[in-house]
Protein backbone atom coordinates (compact mmCIF):
# COMPACT_ATOMS: atom_id res chain seq x y z
CA UNK A 1 0.00 0.00 0.00
CA UNK A 2 1.16 3.56 -0.67
CA UNK A 3 0.59 6.71 1.39
CA UNK A 4 -2.38 8.93 0.63
CA UNK A 5 -1.58 12.16 -1.19
CA UNK A 6 -0.06 14.90 0.92
CA UNK A 7 1.71 18.24 0.55
CA UNK A 8 5.38 18.30 1.54
CA UNK A 9 7.04 21.22 3.38
CA UNK A 10 10.75 21.61 4.18
CA UNK A 11 11.30 24.53 6.58
CA UNK A 12 14.85 25.76 7.17
CA UNK A 13 14.23 27.33 10.57
CA UNK A 14 12.32 26.59 13.76
CA UNK A 15 10.27 29.77 13.33
CA UNK A 16 9.14 28.65 9.87
CA UNK A 17 8.30 25.17 11.17
CA UNK A 18 6.15 26.52 14.01
CA UNK A 19 4.45 28.95 11.60
CA UNK A 20 3.53 26.04 9.34
CA UNK A 21 2.20 24.08 12.31
CA UNK A 22 0.02 27.04 13.28
CA UNK A 23 -1.29 27.51 9.72
CA UNK A 24 -1.79 23.82 8.87
CA UNK A 25 -3.79 22.10 11.62
CA UNK A 26 -3.79 18.77 9.75
CA UNK A 27 0.02 18.67 9.46
CA UNK A 28 2.38 16.03 10.84
CA UNK A 29 6.04 16.58 11.71
CA UNK A 30 8.61 14.26 10.15
CA UNK A 31 11.91 13.80 11.98
CA UNK A 32 13.76 10.50 11.52
CA UNK A 33 10.69 8.99 9.79
CA UNK A 34 11.16 5.61 11.43
CA UNK A 35 7.50 5.34 12.46
CA UNK A 36 5.42 7.91 10.57
CA UNK A 37 6.37 6.54 7.15
CA UNK A 38 5.19 3.05 8.11
CA UNK A 39 1.90 4.39 9.46
CA UNK A 40 1.35 6.40 6.30
CA UNK A 41 2.22 3.50 4.01
CA UNK A 42 -0.43 1.41 5.75
CA UNK A 43 -2.95 4.30 5.69
CA UNK A 44 -3.06 4.29 9.49
CA UNK A 45 -2.01 7.95 9.24
CA UNK A 46 -3.23 10.12 6.34
CA UNK A 47 -2.00 13.67 7.01
CA UNK A 48 -2.76 16.38 4.45
CA UNK A 49 0.62 18.03 5.10
CA UNK A 50 4.06 16.75 6.08
CA UNK A 51 6.52 19.19 7.68
CA UNK A 52 10.00 17.71 7.34
CA UNK A 53 12.18 19.14 10.13
CA UNK A 54 15.43 17.39 9.20
CA UNK A 55 16.86 20.72 8.10
CA UNK A 56 16.46 22.32 11.53
CA UNK A 57 20.08 22.33 12.69
CA UNK A 58 18.98 24.56 15.59
CA UNK A 59 17.53 21.43 17.21
CA UNK A 60 20.57 19.22 16.60
CA UNK A 61 22.78 19.79 19.65
CA UNK A 62 24.12 18.19 22.82
CA UNK A 63 24.64 20.65 25.67
CA UNK A 64 26.42 18.96 28.57
CA UNK A 65 26.91 21.49 31.35
CA UNK A 66 27.97 21.32 34.97
CA UNK A 67 24.41 21.37 36.25
CA UNK A 68 22.25 20.02 33.44
CA UNK A 69 22.11 17.96 30.27
CA UNK A 70 20.13 19.32 27.32
CA UNK A 71 19.59 17.33 24.13
CA UNK A 72 18.01 18.85 21.04
CA UNK A 73 15.05 17.12 19.45
CA UNK A 74 16.91 16.37 16.19
CA UNK A 75 19.84 14.56 17.78
CA UNK A 76 20.04 11.04 16.32
CA UNK A 77 20.05 7.96 18.53
CA UNK A 78 23.44 7.05 17.09
CA UNK A 79 24.95 10.39 18.14
CA UNK A 80 23.74 9.87 21.70
CA UNK A 81 25.02 6.30 21.74
CA UNK A 82 28.50 7.30 20.53
CA UNK A 83 28.95 10.56 22.48
CA UNK A 84 31.84 10.02 24.91
CA UNK A 85 30.93 13.22 26.75
CA UNK A 86 27.35 12.05 27.28
CA UNK A 87 28.52 8.57 28.30
CA UNK A 88 30.77 10.16 30.92
CA UNK A 89 28.23 12.64 32.28
CA UNK A 90 24.88 10.81 32.00
CA UNK A 91 25.45 7.29 30.67
CA UNK A 92 21.85 6.11 30.92
CA UNK A 93 21.05 8.18 27.83
CA UNK A 94 23.84 6.62 25.78
CA UNK A 95 22.99 3.13 27.02
CA UNK A 96 19.28 3.42 26.23
CA UNK A 97 19.97 4.98 22.82
CA UNK A 98 22.29 2.09 21.95
CA UNK A 99 19.54 -0.44 22.66
CA UNK A 100 17.03 1.02 20.20
CA UNK A 101 16.22 -1.34 17.31
CA UNK A 102 19.07 -1.81 14.81
CA UNK A 103 21.77 0.42 13.27
CA UNK A 104 19.56 1.74 10.45
CA UNK A 105 16.95 2.99 12.90
CA UNK A 106 19.58 4.45 15.24
CA UNK A 107 21.25 6.28 12.36
CA UNK A 108 18.01 8.00 11.31
CA UNK A 109 15.76 8.08 14.37
CA UNK A 110 15.78 11.12 16.66
CA UNK A 111 15.22 11.87 20.31
CA UNK A 112 12.35 14.23 19.52
CA UNK A 113 10.70 11.76 17.18
CA UNK A 114 10.78 9.04 19.82
CA UNK A 115 9.42 11.35 22.52
CA UNK A 116 6.79 12.70 20.13
CA UNK A 117 5.55 9.21 19.32
CA UNK A 118 5.24 8.61 23.09
CA UNK A 119 4.97 4.85 22.84
CA UNK A 120 4.88 3.42 26.39
CA UNK A 121 7.34 0.74 25.28
CA UNK A 122 9.97 3.18 24.03
CA UNK A 123 13.40 3.47 25.64
CA UNK A 124 13.48 7.20 26.34
CA UNK A 125 10.13 7.54 28.17
CA UNK A 126 11.27 5.26 31.02
CA UNK A 127 14.55 7.18 31.28
CA UNK A 128 12.73 10.52 31.28
CA UNK A 129 10.37 9.61 34.11
CA UNK A 130 13.07 7.83 36.15
CA UNK A 131 15.54 10.70 35.93
CA UNK A 132 13.10 13.57 36.39
CA UNK A 133 13.44 14.78 32.81
CA UNK A 134 11.72 17.81 31.33
CA UNK A 135 10.53 18.40 27.78
CA UNK A 136 10.61 21.88 26.25
CA UNK A 137 7.90 22.70 23.70
CA UNK A 138 7.81 25.53 21.15
CA UNK A 139 5.06 27.27 19.19
CA UNK A 140 4.79 30.57 17.32
CA UNK A 141 3.91 32.51 20.46
CA UNK A 142 5.37 30.68 23.46
CA UNK A 143 7.90 28.29 24.92
CA UNK A 144 6.97 26.04 27.81
CA UNK A 145 8.43 23.18 29.81
CA UNK A 146 6.56 20.02 30.82
CA UNK A 147 7.69 17.44 33.39
CA UNK A 148 8.02 14.01 31.82
CA UNK A 149 5.55 12.51 34.29
CA UNK A 150 2.92 14.99 33.06
CA UNK A 151 3.79 14.67 29.38
CA UNK A 152 3.00 10.99 28.79
CA UNK A 153 -0.70 10.17 28.79
CA UNK A 154 -1.82 6.67 27.76
CA UNK A 155 -0.36 6.19 24.27
CA UNK A 156 -0.83 9.85 23.36
CA UNK A 157 0.62 13.17 24.42
CA UNK A 158 -2.41 15.21 25.44
CA UNK A 159 -0.01 17.67 27.08
CA UNK A 160 1.40 18.78 23.70
CA UNK A 161 -0.70 21.04 21.51
CA UNK A 162 -1.10 20.58 17.76
CA UNK A 163 0.85 23.76 17.01
CA UNK A 164 3.84 22.84 19.22
CA UNK A 165 7.05 21.01 18.42
CA UNK A 166 9.59 19.50 20.78
CA UNK A 167 12.71 21.61 21.21
CA UNK A 168 14.69 19.45 23.64
CA UNK A 169 14.78 17.16 26.64
CA UNK A 170 16.55 18.34 29.78
CA UNK A 171 17.93 16.55 32.84
CA UNK A 172 19.41 17.88 36.08
CA UNK A 173 22.84 16.49 36.98
CA UNK A 174 22.65 17.71 40.58
CA UNK A 175 21.19 14.54 42.16
CA UNK A 176 23.65 12.28 40.32
CA UNK A 177 27.34 13.32 40.44
CA UNK A 178 29.18 11.02 38.06
CA UNK A 179 31.91 9.98 40.54
CA UNK A 180 29.45 8.19 42.87
CA UNK A 181 26.54 7.38 40.59
CA UNK A 182 25.79 4.27 38.58
CA UNK A 183 23.16 4.01 35.83
CA UNK A 184 21.76 1.06 33.90
CA UNK A 185 19.10 0.15 31.36
CA UNK A 186 17.89 -3.42 30.79
CA UNK A 187 15.14 -4.85 28.65
CA UNK A 188 13.68 -8.07 27.32
CA UNK A 189 12.65 -8.11 23.67
CA UNK A 190 11.93 -10.75 21.04
CA UNK A 191 13.69 -9.15 18.03
CA UNK A 192 15.92 -6.17 17.29
CA UNK A 193 13.15 -4.26 15.50
CA UNK A 194 10.45 -4.97 18.11
CA UNK A 195 9.49 -3.01 21.20
CA UNK A 196 10.76 -4.36 24.54
CA UNK A 197 8.34 -6.62 26.37
CA UNK A 198 9.45 -4.76 29.51
CA UNK A 199 12.39 -2.43 30.06
CA UNK A 200 13.76 -0.80 33.21
CA UNK A 201 15.97 2.29 33.64
CA UNK A 202 17.71 2.97 36.95
CA UNK A 203 20.23 5.16 38.72
CA UNK A 204 21.85 4.76 42.13
CA UNK A 205 23.88 7.36 44.08
CA UNK A 206 26.02 6.11 46.94
CA UNK A 207 27.36 8.06 49.90
CA UNK A 208 31.00 6.94 49.62
CA UNK A 209 32.04 4.67 46.75
CA UNK A 210 35.35 3.85 48.49
CA UNK A 211 33.60 2.37 51.52
CA UNK A 212 33.50 -1.42 51.76
CA UNK A 213 29.69 -1.45 51.66
CA UNK A 214 28.53 1.93 50.35
CA UNK A 215 25.12 3.16 51.49
CA UNK A 216 22.62 4.08 48.79
CA UNK A 217 21.59 7.70 49.27
CA UNK A 218 19.12 7.87 46.39
CA UNK A 219 17.72 5.50 43.78
CA UNK A 220 15.59 6.06 40.70
CA UNK A 221 13.73 3.55 38.56
CA UNK A 222 11.44 3.80 35.54
CA UNK A 223 9.54 1.13 33.60
CA UNK A 224 8.45 0.93 29.97
CA UNK A 225 5.69 -1.29 28.57
CA UNK A 226 4.68 -2.12 32.12
CA UNK A 227 1.60 0.11 31.96
CA UNK A 228 -0.13 2.36 29.43
CA UNK A 229 2.33 5.10 30.44
CA UNK A 230 5.97 4.92 31.54
CA UNK A 231 6.13 4.42 35.30
CA UNK A 232 8.38 5.70 38.04
CA UNK A 233 7.80 3.62 41.17
CA UNK A 234 9.03 5.43 44.26
CA UNK A 235 8.11 2.58 46.61
CA UNK A 236 10.53 0.37 44.65
CA UNK A 237 13.24 3.02 44.98
CA UNK A 238 12.63 3.25 48.72
CA UNK A 239 13.27 -0.49 49.08
CA UNK A 240 17.00 -0.06 48.47
CA UNK A 241 17.62 3.45 49.81
CA UNK A 242 19.32 4.14 53.14
CA UNK A 243 21.56 1.08 53.36
CA UNK A 244 24.02 -0.98 51.30
CA UNK A 245 22.53 -3.15 48.62
CA UNK A 246 21.74 -6.73 49.63
CA UNK A 247 19.84 -9.74 48.38
CA UNK A 248 17.04 -8.86 50.78
CA UNK A 249 16.67 -5.25 49.59
CA UNK A 250 16.78 -6.39 45.96
CA UNK A 251 14.15 -9.04 46.66
CA UNK A 252 11.89 -6.46 48.29
CA UNK A 253 12.35 -4.07 45.37
CA UNK A 254 11.52 -6.80 42.88
CA UNK A 255 8.42 -7.87 44.78
CA UNK A 256 7.16 -4.29 44.93
CA UNK A 257 7.71 -3.92 41.19
CA UNK A 258 5.74 -7.11 40.58
CA UNK A 259 2.83 -5.75 42.63
CA UNK A 260 2.77 -2.21 41.26
CA UNK A 261 3.31 -2.50 37.50
CA UNK A 262 0.11 -2.61 35.45
CA UNK A 263 0.99 -4.44 32.21
CA UNK A 264 -1.31 -5.54 29.42
CA UNK A 265 -1.01 -8.96 27.84
CA UNK A 266 0.43 -9.02 24.32
CA UNK A 267 1.52 -11.48 21.64
CA UNK A 268 4.78 -12.54 23.29
CA UNK A 269 3.88 -12.14 26.97
CA UNK A 270 0.85 -12.27 29.23
CA UNK A 271 0.37 -10.04 32.26
CA UNK A 272 1.91 -12.48 34.73
CA UNK A 273 5.04 -12.99 32.66
CA UNK A 274 5.50 -9.22 32.31
CA UNK A 275 5.14 -8.80 36.07
CA UNK A 276 7.77 -11.50 36.60
CA UNK A 277 10.03 -9.73 34.11
CA UNK A 278 9.58 -6.43 35.94
CA UNK A 279 10.53 -8.16 39.19
CA UNK A 280 13.66 -9.82 37.81
CA UNK A 281 14.83 -6.84 35.75
CA UNK A 282 14.41 -4.58 38.79
CA UNK A 283 16.84 -6.70 40.79
CA UNK A 284 19.32 -6.88 37.94
CA UNK A 285 19.21 -3.21 36.99
CA UNK A 286 19.71 -2.02 40.58
CA UNK A 287 22.59 -4.45 41.05
CA UNK A 288 24.25 -3.21 37.86
CA UNK A 289 23.73 0.44 38.80
CA UNK A 290 25.20 -0.19 42.26
CA UNK A 291 28.21 -1.99 40.79
CA UNK A 292 28.86 0.93 38.48
CA UNK A 293 28.49 3.44 41.31
CA UNK A 294 31.02 1.52 43.41
CA UNK A 295 33.35 0.75 40.47
CA UNK A 296 33.05 -2.99 40.94
CA UNK A 297 33.52 -5.29 37.94
CA UNK A 298 30.44 -5.64 35.75
CA UNK A 299 29.35 -8.89 34.20
CA UNK A 300 27.76 -8.04 30.84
Amino acid sequence: MKPAAFEYHLPDSVSEATRLLAELPEAELMAGNQSLGIAMSNRVATPDHIIDINGLTELDYLDIGDKKIEIGAMVRHRDMEKSSALTEAFPILSISAGKIAGPVVRNRGTLGGSIGEADPGGNYPSVLVAMGGEIELLSTDHTRTVDATDYFTADTTDSINENELIKCARFSKKPFPSHRTGMAFLRKKEAAQSWPIVSVASAVRVADPTHQNPVIEEARVGYANASDVPLRLQSVEAAIEGEPISEQTLRTAGERAYDEVQPQSELHADKTYKRELACELTKRVFRRSYDRATAEPIVV
